[in-house]
C-alpha cells in the first residue's frame, strides 16, 4: 500500500472528512474517506496528534458508567466518561474537567494513562488515552444542552447482568468485562 495524496472534502463543524488516495497491493488506485477532530496538515501528520481521553473511574468496588444518548445511533448506550482535550490543556486536567462536566464527580487519584491509542482506526485517525481513576464526590449534571447522560456507579455484578442485555460502545464494553473478571 502506498499513499499518494489526500484532500480535504468538507469542513464541518466537530469533523473535518478527507479522501485518501492509494496504490493498493494489486497495484490499482483506491480511494480512502476518513473523518478527523484536527486539521491534517498532510499526510506524514495522519495519526500524529492525541485528540481526547476515556475515563475508567472506580469509587470503592464499583465502576462508572455512563448511560448516554448517542446521536450517531439513535439511542442509549453505556460508555465511559470520555471528551476531547483542548488546546494548550494537560490530560491531566482534561482528566479532571470532562469527569466534572459529565458527572459532577472529581478525580481523587489517577492510577494510570495508558499512551495514545487509535479510536477508530477503520475510519478516523483520532487518537485518545484511556485513563484509569479513583473518582469521589456527588453526581450533578454539567452536561450541554446537547448531551443526556446518566451517571452511576455499578457494581461487578450489576456491570454482568448490564453486558447481557444493554448495548455498550466498545470500549466500555471492554472495560466493562474486565472489571467483572479482576
Amino acid at each position: 500500500m502506498k499513499l499518494l495524496g489526500m484532500k480535504k472534502v468538507r469542513d464541518g463543524m466537530y469533523l473535518k472528512n478527507y479522501e485518501l488516495t492509494y496504490i493498493n497491493k494489486a497495484g490499482r488506485e483506491k480511494k480512502y474517506e476518513i473523518v478527523s477532530r484536527s486539521e491534517i496538515e498532510g499526510p506524514q501528520a495522519l495519526g500524529k496528534g492525541v485528540n481526547g481521553v476515556s475515563i475508567v473511574a472506580y469509587h470503592e468496588d464499583k465502576m462508572l458508567l455512563l448511560r448516554e444518548f448517542r446521536m450517531g445511533v439513535n439511542r442509549f448506550v453505556y460508555n465511559l466518561c470520555a471528551g476531547m482535550l483542548n488546546a494548550g490543556e494537560s490530560m491531566e486536567a482534561c482528566i479532571q474537567r470532562e469527569l466534572y462536566e459529565e458527572t459532577g464527580l472529581s478525580v481523587k487519584r489517577i492510577r494510570n494513562i495508558l499512551p495514545p491509542s487509535f479510536a477508530a482506526v477503520a475510519f478516523s485517525d483520532v487518537k485518545t488515552q484511556i485513563a484509569f481513576v479513583d473518582a469521589e464526590g456527588v453526581f450533578e449534571d454539567h452536561t450541554s444542552e446537547n448531551e443526556q447522560i446518566t451517571a452511576d456507579f455499578y457494581t461487578r455484578d450489576e456491570v454482568r447482568k448490564l453486558l447481557e442485555t444493554e448495548e455498550f460502545s466498545s470500549r466500555a464494553q471492554l472495560a466493562a468485562y474486565y472489571f467483572t473478571v479482576l
